[in-house]
């Protein structure tokens, strides 16, 4: 009931979103039964930490929905557990939200939006990990300028950050040389990620799940390395565990499909856009990736 009514006072204005929102908030709402009860067993007067659950929902619900990418919704939900953290003072976690949503709104091609989330996230914290994520997804916007003065301060701050050096610097650097057109800069970088790059997505923050494999994909592309980019994406692929619902792993069959065609076989490249095509069958219309990947289908021979 305590989780129900914070629910409907969130979404007070807009009932659909608050049924939709119950209907797919079942895990999470245990996990808040659980944590409530722990906290009165501890005696706690204030706000209890169980209450973060809450917050939480919209996010989470924004990634339910972003699983049939139907990204419009999705901003909405996103947009409201921003609004939620604020409204707590969890600076940090609003910025986190900001972040994760930018480097979406990137890889699906829409520069603007993840330009306006990324300097969002970086006006709440500078945070290593929202730093970071926001730094990938000026580069994805093609702001590489900002992206290369936040790889270059992430650098400095954190010379022994065995997550920043290992994982977080070699993937913005290799994307921001295949930007330049340097791919064999790009790779030769992600070589100090590949011993680390199949370990588990650090807490919250989805962006050090398997983002070196599929940048290093994205590089055998611009070099027209079909085999071995098809090698990469087909990584994320058999990995979804660790991918879990990252964009990256829908994206990975439109790789392996650019892939097949760039080694010329029409059958497999088929195949794998059909693939993604599928997974996308319920998407907003205009999402410029899904656009690009419609044409490149029409286009086989």
């Amino acid at each position: 009931m305590r989780l129900q009514r914070r629910l409907k006072s969130y979404f007070s204005d807009d009932q659909t979103l608050y049924s939709r929102t119950t209907t797919q908030a079942q895990p999470i709402r245990s996990t808040f039964s659980r944590a409530s009860s722990a906290d009165r067993r501890i005696g706690l007067q204030s706000k209890p930490k169980s209450l973060r659950h809450v917050e939480k929902i919209p996010f989470n619900v924004a990634r339910n929905v972003l699983a049939n990418y139907r990204l419009k919704e999705a901003r909405e939900f996103s947009r409201r557990a921003m609004d939620s953290a604020e409204r707590s003072g969890e600076k940090e976690t609003a910025a986190r939200y900001s972040a994760a949503s930018g480097l979406r709104e990137a890889l699906f091609g829409n520069a603007d939006e993840a330009r306006r989330r990324a300097t969002f996230a970086l006006g709440r914290t500078a945070g290593r990990d929202v730093q970071y994520g926001a730094a990938l997804t000026l580069a994805y916007a093609g702001d590489d300028g900002r992206a290369q003065a936040l790889n270059d301060d992430l650098g400095k701050r954190f010379p022994e950050d065995t997550l920043v050096q290992f994982n977080y610097l070699p993937t913005l650097r290799a994307k921001l040389a295949v930007s330049r057109g340097n791919i064999s800069e790009a790779i030769e970088n992600l070589r100090t990620a590949a011993p680390y790059e199949l370990g588990v997505p650090y807490g919250p923050y989805g962006w050090t799940a398997l983002y070196p494999v599929y940048v290093r994909g994205e590089a055998y592309l611009a070099a027209h390395q079909g085999s071995e980019a098809a090698v990469e994406f087909q990584k994320i692929l058999d990995h979804r565990g660790v991918v879990f619902d990252e964009a990256i792993g829908a994206l990975a069959h439109l790789g392996l499909a650019r892939a097949y065609a760039l080694q010329g076989d029409t059958a497999k490249a088929r195949a794998a856009y059909n693939d993604f095509l599928t997974l996308w069958k319920d998407a907003d219309p205009d999402v410029p990736i899904l656009r690009h990947a419609k044409a490149e289908y029409a286009k086989l021979p």
